[in-house]
């Protein structure tokens, strides 16, 4: 008798599950910023809820993330389409591309918490502070017409950076709690400083000028395809193009070998000295570095709201930022993400929650504290060789 074979149905390809994920989270993001009434955005809460749980229940989960883990690059790419395409379906609508944008921009900023954080274990509570330096520096140079306006956003992040060479000695010399305290008395005297500044606008706040390209305000309307869109799809392109270069580059440090030297420092500062790696430098590097992208974060935002005040800039909006990271996950970029948009968009969407946000963030990170410390997205452990799988 002959050999008879037996075909067997072959399986989808492993980047399909991230495709149609990507997909979903475009099509539930563009009826989520466009859903007006309550019970449009209480609908399409519960539907999240439900499709989180059919997930979870599925074993979804595991299979999105191996799927990510072997065609991260390709998955990455088209979630940055992705989100090019909910900005070019929202094109002509003002609020729901400011939204967007913002979320985009505190997105930049948990990635810039994130090294500091979930990578070093170094505490950050003036965060504000950076990201507010950022936008006044943004205020100051936009008066300058010699200074190319694209490059504010450098300096913004180089003057926030410089901003923490304050706070540099205090901040390796002292720990936990004592660092904590270091960093809320920080941003308690940047806002006091900003409100007896005059040169600085004092308490009534500056102008800042918009971006401008060569050739190009972003106060105007592009037109694309015929179609007039709002002047914030100029800010929201901007914006993803930045979280996009940022996010890379967050990825090739936490792989490189600063990343984990700041692993080893975040785990135990001890055996870390024992293996030659050198405690202050890397905790220098990573509160430089995270707050320079704060910076540049901050001077984005100043150019895209035209008005900034020492009130945009307090304990409560550091509290805000951490509360994206301790919500996202510490360590985890694209957990961020998912926090970004539930900090962000929630309250604007649920008028009824604007006044209570910061009690809803309170109880949110208590929640996420008590029943799962490690975040919504956990940061996965440290491949050491990204790609490679055992037995292959």
């Amino acid at each position: 008798m002959s050999d008879i074979a037996i075909e067997t149905p072959s399986q989808p390809k492993g980047w399909l599950i991230g495709a149609a994920a990507i997909i979903a989270a475009a099509v539930y993001g563009w009826a989520f910023l466009r859903a007006e009434e309550n019970w449009e955005v209480i609908g399409l809460l519960v539907l999240a809820a439900a499709a989180f749980v059919a997930g979870w229940a599925t074993g979804f989960g595991p299979r999105l993330k191996a799927s990510w883990a072997d065609n991260e690059k390709m998955l990455n790419g088209g979630a940055v389409l992705g989100l090019l395409a909910v900005i070019f379906a929202l094109s002509d609508q003002h609020f729901p591309l400011l939204m967007l944008t913002t979320m985009l921009i505190y997105f930049i900023v948990s990635l810039g918490l994130n090294i500091q954080f979930g990578y070093a274990g170094m505490v950050n509570f003036a965060g504000a502070a950076f990201f507010g330096a950022g936008a006044y520096t943004a205020a100051v140079l936009g008066t300058q017409a010699w200074f190319p306006p694209l490059l504010t956003l450098l300096a913004g992040g180089i003057v926030a950076m410089a901003l923490s060479l304050l706070l540099v000695f205090p901040i390796i010399r002292t720990t936990g709690h004592y660092s904590a305290i270091v960093t809320i008395a920080f941003v308690v005297l940047f806002k006091t400083f900003l409100e007896v500044n005059e040169v600085l606008g004092g308490p009534q706040g500056l102008m800042v000028n918009a971006m401008r390209l060569p050739g190009w305000s972003f106060d105007n309307s592009p037109v694309i395809f015929g179609v007039e869109m709002s002047f914030y799809a100029n800010y929201a392109i901007l914006a993803t193009v930045l979280a996009a270069l940022i996010f890379i580059l967050i990825r090739r440090l936490e792989r490189s070998w600063l990343g984990m030297h700041m692993d080893a420092v975040r785990l135990d500062e001890t055996a870390a000295a024992c293996f030659g790696i050198s405690v202050h430098r890397t905790k220098i590097i990573a509160f430089l570095s995270g707050n320079l992208i704060l910076g540049i974060a901050g001077a984005l935002y100043g150019m895209m709201i035209s008005f900034i005040a020492p009130t945009s800039f307090t304990f409560a909006d550091s509290l805000l930022m951490v509360s994206i990271v301790l919500l996202g996950g510490m360590g985890s970029p694209w957990g961020g993400a998912i926090a970004a948009a539930i900090v962000v968009l929630l309250p604007e969407k649920l008028q009824i929650l604007q006044e209570y946000r910061f009690l809803l963030f309170s109880v949110l990170v208590i929640l996420m504290l008590l029943f799962r410390p490690d975040g919504l997205l956990p940061r996965q452990v440290r491949q050491y060789f990204p790609g490679m799988r055992s037995g292959r």
